[in-house]
């Protein structure tokens, strides 16, 4: 592509659970998605580049690749989100909830002055552009049940669980 025109570029990263799907650009990484994610991004619109591939992008796998290993436990990445302000402000509360624990719906409406729309919450998360990343899978219901994920239920499981076995063992490790 022309270095006029901006583009995106797509690259994938293999996890212990399937495939992700990295996609950024100058601005910083736009999606990170599920193959089968239940909530699927608007990707028809972008210019995609598979060959030319920016920092940001190759900055996420590697950051991705350490998370999966237990190295990582925050993502320090340009993040390009695009969503109505209360999206954007619910998504920028996952990043607060710390690595190994979880939060409800209600805390995190909470969290950005909007206690009573849960539901709305809810909607947001479902359409997290950067899973992981912004870690919609520490949200549960206010009963600690695990609820709805764009990875499916099992991914969202393994995810929580990996946190607390990294957590775990780091723990065991200084006693």
């Amino acid at each position: 592509m022309p270095p006029d025109i901006p583009f995106f570029s797509r690259r994938t990263c293999k996890a212990p659970f399937g495939v992700l799907t990295v996609i950024g650009s100058d601005l910083g990484i736009r999606f990170v998605m599920f193959n089968n994610d239940a909530h699927p991004k608007p990707l028809e619109k972008l210019p995609i580049s598979d060959t030319e591939i920016h920092d940001s992008v190759t900055d996420a796998i590697t950051q991705l690749e350490e998370f999966f290993a237990g190295s990582r436990h925050d993502f320090e990445l340009p993040l390009d989100l695009r969503g109505t302000e209360f999206q954007v402000a619910a998504w920028k509360a996952l990043a607060d909830i710390p690595y190994g624990h979880t939060a409800s719906y209600g805390q995190q409406a909470a969290s950005i002055g909007r206690p009573k729309a849960v539901r709305a919450i809810g909607g947001a998360n479902g359409r997290n552009p950067v899973a992981i990343v912004l870690p919609c899978h520490r949200i549960v219901g206010a009963d600690g049940s695990l609820t709805g994920f764009g990875g499916g239920i099992a991914v969202k499981k393994w995810l929580l669980d990996h946190e607390q076995s990294i957590l775990h063992s780091a723990t065991s490790n200084r006693a």
